[in-house]
Parts: structure tokens; sequence; C-alpha cells
């Protein structure tokens, strides 16, 4: 199975070089990184270790769309610029993509910290996804190539795209939560707050899922690099 990792990116350079490299070494098929018009060297750091960049008007979901069209791999494996996968985690979706009937699907989450706090968001975030069907992007979301053109890609959505796009998955057939992780960043847990951060987070998410406007909630929402 040819699998293309897609990732989106907006001012990344801290944190992009080492995570292009770790992706790389689970040798996927191709690796796109789509720049939302950064003003640092992320698109000269993206240059000397994916297979291909592409720049493009920011948003997340736009981003990922303009990605995914020019992939050519099998499944499509959306990661975020401060995702890390271990080559195990790697294998068993690919294992499980090519002999089970899934459509897509994402892994557990391990948030990078030592913080009892966050070791037990870490577990929350993998029963939420698994008991209640609410996935974010920075679990790694991914999804066979042809399921997602069929689906139109991620609805163009200033945030909470992620969600939004994993309930209509689930509607074009199984998907699967593997146990094994993939591990994100604590930057925004660090700079703006533990208690603050997953309230936000977790306000946000219930909002848009009863209906309130992305627009509005992406205002509460502020980029952290």
């Amino acid at each position: 199975m040819k699998i293309s990792v897609v990732i989106p990116t907006l001012n990344e350079t801290l944190i992009l070089e080492d995570n292009l490299r770790a992706i790389s070494g689970l040798n996927p098929h191709e690796i796109i990184v789509v720049d939302g018009g950064s003003a640092d060297p992320t698109v000269s750091v993206a240059r000397r270790l994916a297979t291909l960049v592409i720049t493009s008007k920011s948003g997340r979901a736009h981003q990922m769309n303009t990605g995914a069209k020019k992939a050519t791999g099998d499944l499509l494996l959306f990661m975020h610029a401060d995702n890390k996968l271990n080559l195990e985690s790697f294998k068993r979706m690919e294992k499980i993509m090519t002999t089970d009937g899934s459509v897509g699907g994402a892994f557990s989450l391990q948030i990078e910290s030592e913080k009892a706090s966050l070791k037990i968001i870490s577990l929350l975030a993998t029963w939420r996804a698994k008991y209640l069907n609410i996935v974010y992007g920075d679990q790694a979301i991914f999804v066979r190539n042809d399921i997602f053109q069929k689906m139109g890609g991620f609805s163009l959505l200033p945030i909470c795209e992620d969600l939004d796009f994993f309930r209509r998955l689930g509607q074009q057939g199984k998907v699967v939560l593997l146990k094994e992780k993939t591990h994100t960043s604590a930057r925004r847990w660090k700079a703006e707050g533990i208690f603050y951060t997953t309230l936000r987070n977790i306000t946000i998410g219930s909002l848009f899922l009863l209906g309130f406007s992305p627009q509005t909630l992406s205002k509460w929402y502020s980029v952290i690099r």
C-alpha cells in the first residue's frame, strides 16, 4: 500500500525539521508539505526533506485538500507539523488498512510530556475518540484516497474541520481507532496553560457539535508556534 503523508504548515521552522526526518524514516510513498504563507524558513526546510512542497492560501482544511489533490498514494495520512509516529504505529496502520475493510481511522493520542496531568488528558482524548467518535487532527487521521475524493475532502471551515471530517468519514463505512499512538507536542499546553487549553478545547469542540458557527469559534483559538 502506498501511503502519502500530507502536512499543512505555517511558520513551523522550530519543529518541522526533526519531525520531517522522523517521518522520512518511516519510508512512506511520499511526504507532501503544504505551506500556508510562512514568514520564516519553513518552506526551505520542507524542500530539503519532503517529496513535494506546495504553497497555498492559509487554512488547514484548504491546505490539506490542496495536498491531497497532488497525492498519488492509496492511503492519505494527515499529520500536523508537530506530530510524530514511530515505526510500530505506522506499520500497524499499513497492515490494518491492507487487510481490513476500514475506510480510514486515527491513532490514540500521546502528548509529549512527563506531566501527570497531560498523561491523563492523553488517555481521556483516546477515550473520547473510542466511545464518542470525536477525533481531532492531532491524532493523525488517515483515509483511503478514493474515499477522500468521494467525500469531497475536508469542509472549508476555519476550525473543527477535523471533527467534521471524521464524523462524515464514519458515514462511509467502518473506521478504526488504533491503540498505537501518535505523539504530539505539548507546546500549546505549555504556552497557554494546561487547564485553560483543555477547557477551551472542550468548549470549542462541544459548541461546534451543537451547531455553533465555526467562524465565531475560531476567534477563541490562538496560533501557537
